[in-house]
């Protein structure tokens, strides 16, 4: 799986990126998936589809049309896709996650972002805690490659070691926007990293790290399977902004029957109305 450095690494900067953890064989399966999804939203000029609370699975930008498709999420691509729960909850990822934040481990959730060539989706400053709070912050964010990740087509920017500091709020205006009021992290930003890879490998990002994503400048798609895991012991104390039929799923380890509580201070976040947390960053009201 990973050696005991990497994990040391992943203590220290909050993200460990970890290469090969899928095969090309694999890959080009996910990737075949995803593909079908992009085609099929060609014929719907809105969001569409449903989840289990009803919301729509799948969220195409504003700048979407047949000719030009701009797919920028799929919600709970586990409960439609074989390939997709079986790369979330048995896989090299799901037991590197264990190793990060186990030995027991709880499948929390799971969609796509993709950043399609030409189109306008950034994510802004944020931390995930904030969005999935729990009694303790043993939760990891697995950010699988679907694609190739350079440092043109938005790669995913952090900043190492922030998940050692404070939570930030993510209200603004009296309004849950999902994003961090910049002007606190002037001094943060002076110095993000860029998470690259090849497709198949892994990013592991700690749910308190600080991170955002510019928009695509390529000619080529950047396309990323995530999937959120909590310790076997990390209680939910808000809603699951994309609740699954896999919620809670127990994916290594056993279950204990305890509940792990640390001190934290936060406002609660609200659930989105939208179909993802893009229009909750945009301040749209529909999120």
């Amino acid at each position: 799986m990973i050696e005991p450095w990497q994990e040391e690494l992943f203590r220290e900067q909050g993200f460990l990126i970890v290469n090969d953890v899928f095969s090309a064989d694999e890959i080009a399966e996910l990737q075949s998936v995803f593909d079908g999804w992009v085609d099929e939203s060609r014929e719907h000029a809105e969001a569409y589809g449903e989840t289990l609370d009803g919301r729509h699975r799948f969220d195409p930008d504003s700048d979407h049309s047949a000719a030009h498709p701009s797919l920028r999420r799929v919600a709970s691509p586990t409960e439609i896709s074989s390939g997709y729960y079986q790369a979330a909850c048995h896989s090299r990822m799901t037991g590197i996650a264990a190793r990060l934040i186990g030995p027991g481990l709880r499948f929390h959730h799971s969609k796509i972002n993709s950043k399609l060539p030409g189109t306008r989706t950034e994510v802004k400053w944020h931390q995930d805690f904030l969005f999935t709070p729990h009694s303790n912050d043993d939760l990891v964010t697995a950010l699988l490659m679907v694609s190739d990740v350079t440092a043109d087509n938005g790669p995913l920017q952090v900043i190492p070691g922030s998940h050692r500091g404070p939570l930030y709020s993510h209200w603004q205006d009296g309004r849950f926007r999902g994003a961090i009021d910049e002007r606190h992290l002037a001094e943060q930003r002076q110095s993000p990293v860029s998470c690259q890879g090849t497709a198949g490998s892994v990013c592991f990002m700690h749910t308190r790290l600080l991170h955002a994503s510019a928009a695509n400048q390529s000619p080529r798609p950047r396309t990323l399977f995530i999937t959120v895991y909590a310790a076997e012991d990390a209680w939910p104390l808000a809603g699951n902004p994309l609740p699954s039929v896999h919620e809670r799923r127990i994916v290594a380890g056993e279950e204990s029957g305890q509940v792990r509580c640390v001190s934290n201070s936060f406002a609660l976040p609200e659930m989105p109305k939208g179909a993802s947390f893009f229009e909750q960053q945009a301040g749209d009201r529909a999120g």
